[in-house]
């Protein structure tokens, strides 16, 4: 367990967060936010101001467009769509704080390893050693079909991820340093016997050059990874310094926990602590904060939810019938996503209408619902009973919600005592504790 509560926000640059028709509340702000640098820049900053560790983006290229073989419904009711670049956000958020952690998640499946280095190391050494990665290899059929490519089973794109790191380890470790030396008088600005050549010619990958960014106060960006199969978890363990999971209620966190417990061991490493998605629904009283819970679910389009829940489980959902028990549909869909969402509630199996009701809603992640004192005690519990590193918090309404949790739930916790009132140093690396 960490010594205080790590928070991190978890957002998308996107007509929604996690919330299918957020921007359709009447207090949203998110469609002024999608196209004013000024508003994100300012939720940045009321951020800051609660001592979060970061910003954390999810990113989904192309689009969801596995219900009914169609993009129409994620179009028609702005499912992620449209995806607006989050690297391209990060570096205005830099410029409008001084030690929020800026992360996102970049696919490798999208990007040449090069790539991700140079562009998430430029953000990082600008920023003073600010940044996150949040690595997938890209499950979805809209990412593949978008940039025209072949999408590889399972296990062995993670076997091509971790041919990919390799050449990201080399690339960040080609610059020493002391390499650049910037000496005026004799007109030399790096030693090249300090900066290292990479040749590596691989089973997916050929890359030779040098490191292209000279490496940032924390070294290297903090590297976030939510595998949650076996062959996930080794992975994880392999190359994450904190790991991102959602689970759908206490039990199933600790479950998680458990199981990367061992994959480490198995592995030889470390077990690297683990961020909890979380979705906090914060009111004057309970029954306000039910109300607006109520409100969202109310208005969530089925078929948007089922958009959604088809994308990420990689299954087309039409057709089938909305009241059956998720565990009885046989599916090509990720058996681990299915075997978590399917019986979460004393045993009482969830239908496919109540998934994807849950889906639309948060992706999956529990709802803290209450008062302020009630959701501080809550994060509390969980954060002691799991041992978990922390929380990504979405959020619902923008950015209202934000502001609420950051102005009525944090000083809650730095009351208790588990939660920093000052960031501990510059770097994310240094905030994070690693």
């Amino acid at each position: 367990m960490s010594k205080h509560i790590h928070l991190v926000s978890f957002l998308i640059n996107s007509p929604i967060n996690h919330t299918v028709l957020s921007w359709a509340q009447p207090s949203d702000n998110r469609l002024d936010a999608l196209a004013d640098l000024k508003l994100w820049q300012e939720l940045a900053q009321t951020l800051e101001r609660g001592k979060f560790d970061a910003v954390f983006f999810a990113d989904t290229p192309g689009v969801f467009d596995r219900y009914r073989d169609s993009h129409e419904d994620a179009v028609r009711y702005g499912v992620c769509w449209p995806s607006l670049d989050p690297v391209v956000l990060l570096s205005a958020l830099a410029a409008a704080t001084r030690h929020l952690g800026l992360a996102t998640t970049m696919s490798t499946s999208a990007y040449q390893p090069w790539t991700i280095v140079r562009q998430l190391g430029t953000i990082d050494y600008l920023s003073g050693g600010r940044v996150g990665w949040n690595i997938v290899t890209g499950h979805l059929r809209g990412e593949h079909r978008a940039l025209g490519l072949q999408q590889l089973d399972h296990d062995r794109r993670y076997d091509r991820a971790d041919e990919y790191m390799e050449i990201c380890y080399e690339l960040w470790n080609s610059i020493r340093p002391d390499a650049i030396v910037a000496d005026r008088s004799s007109g030399i600005y790096a030693d090249p016997a300090k900066v290292d050549f990479i040749r590596h010619r691989g089973e997916f990958f050929s890359c030779e050059t040098v490191g292209p960014v000279p490496p940032s106060p924390q070294g290297r960006p903090v590297l976030f990874q939510a595998g949650s199969s076996g062959r996930g978890q080794q992975f994880a363990v392999s190359h994450a310094d904190v790991v991102f999971s959602i689970q759908p209620n206490v039990p199933g966190m600790k479950r998680f926990m458990t199981n990367l417990a061992e994959a480490a061991l198995a592995a030889g490493k470390p077990t690297p602590g683990v961020s909890f998605g979380i979705q906090p629904i914060v009111g004057g009283t309970e029954e306000e904060a039910r109300r607006k819970l109520a409100d969202l679910v109310e208005k969530l389009p089925i078929d948007g939810c089922l958009a959604r829940l088809s994308g990420t489980m990689g299954v087309n959902f039409e057709g089938m019938d909305l009241d059956q028990p998720l565990a009885e549909i046989e599916t090509q869909a990720s058996q681990g996503l299915m075997k978590a969402f399917a019986n979460i509630e004393g045993g009482k199996p969830l239908t496919l209408r109540e998934v994807a009701v849950r889906w639309g809603l948060a992706v999956g992640k529990p709802q803290i619902v209450g008062t302020p004192e009630q959701v501080a005690d809550e994060m509390e519990r969980i954060w002691r009973e799991t041992g978990c590193f922390g929380y990504n918090v979405t959020p619902t309404v923008m950015a209202s919600s934000v502001t609420d949790f950051v102005d009525e739930v944090v000083p809650l916790l730095q009351k208790k005592g588990v939660y920093r009132t000052e960031y501990e140093g510059t770097t994310l690396r240094e905030n994070l504790g690693l």
